[in-house]
């Protein structure tokens, strides 16, 4: 039987080559097709093998190879005949979401910081992509940040100008976030102008998702002594499942994001007046 002809990879070979890859590894050499597939996985909950062979014209030995990959990286879970997505109990590796979707995050957080004026009081909370919006804050003058995010405040710390307050509690080793009852204390003695939160899923109703129910405690507290509350998460987070329950999407300002939501959640964000921002008008 005739082999069907496929595209060259170029330097995306790399993704295959190798099991003991780390997920940031294979995220930095994915290739389109495999981000491709990762958002056909993720719009259809499971695609069979062959209808991915089919789809991008390469064979099924090919597919399998980019399916173990992606599930090697935490994107994808491997199934008898195909590819579903990943547990709604278990969030991606740190390391891995640090890489996920980089050029958008870094889009979010500077159109984020176009709306922090100086010498504002917020919170910031655990997320890679707060950490990118960090980043793009760190050349406002006079802000307050309170945070519990130990890699925020070792990036915000760096401007004279800026306070950095730390909330107490106990330090994750795998991203350096804090949580626990002592942090959700010492939250509650603030009140500020802006609550700046991450999200791990965002359902087609409208409620905040996520993985940690400890994290999740510590963000309500975050939303409630927020005067408003800014959302920053990128494309990836609609329609994505985790166990916990944040809030209702109502509760939040402005929603910064790098994609026109799907029509149903844009529905919902108008109907609670959530007010919409994209990022995808501004340079990489």
């Amino acid at each position: 039987m005739q082999k069907r002809k496929e595209k060259p990879e170029g330097t995306n070979k790399s993704v295959n080559k190798s099991d003991t890859q780390n997920s940031a590894d294979i995220f930095f050499s994915m290739s389109l097709r495999q981000k491709q597939i990762v958002e056909l996985v993720r719009g259809e909950g499971f695609v069979a093998i062959e209808k991915m062979a089919r789809r991008f014209a390469v064979t099924p030995q090919t597919i399998r190879r980019d399916i173990k990959s992606l599930a090697d990286a935490g994107l994808l879970l491997r199934h008898h005949g195909g590819a579903g997505m990943p547990s709604s109990v278990e969030n991606y590796a740190y390391q891995a979401r640090k890489v996920l979707c980089l050029q958008e995050k870094k889009r979010i957080a500077r159109l984020l910081a176009r709306h922090i004026p100086d010498k504002a009081s917020m919170f910031i909370n655990i997320g890679t992509t707060n950490e990118e919006v960090a980043k793009a804050l760190v050349h406002k003058n006079g802000l307050r940040v309170i945070t519990n995010n130990l890699n925020v405040a070792a990036i915000l710390s760096g401007n004279k100008s800026f306070e950095v307050i730390v909330a107490g509690g106990v330090v994750r080793s795998r991203d350096h976030g804090i949580t626990g009852h002592a942090t959700i204390d010492f939250i509650k003695q603030f009140k500020v102008d802006f609550g700046i939160i991450g999200i791990s899923g965002i359902d087609t109703d409208g409620m905040l998702l996520d993985f940690d129910y400890s994290e999740v405690r510590v963000a309500q507290a975050i939303i409630d002594n927020s005067r408003r509350v800014f959302l920053a998460a990128d494309y990836t987070k609609f329609g994505r499942n985790a166990m916990v329950r944040l809030v209702h999407i109502s509760r939040v300002d402005t929603l910064f994001t790098d994609r026109m939501p799907p029509d149903g959640m844009n529905d919902v964000l108008s109907i609670e007046n959530v007010k919409l921002l994209i990022a995808d008008d501004l340079s990489p």
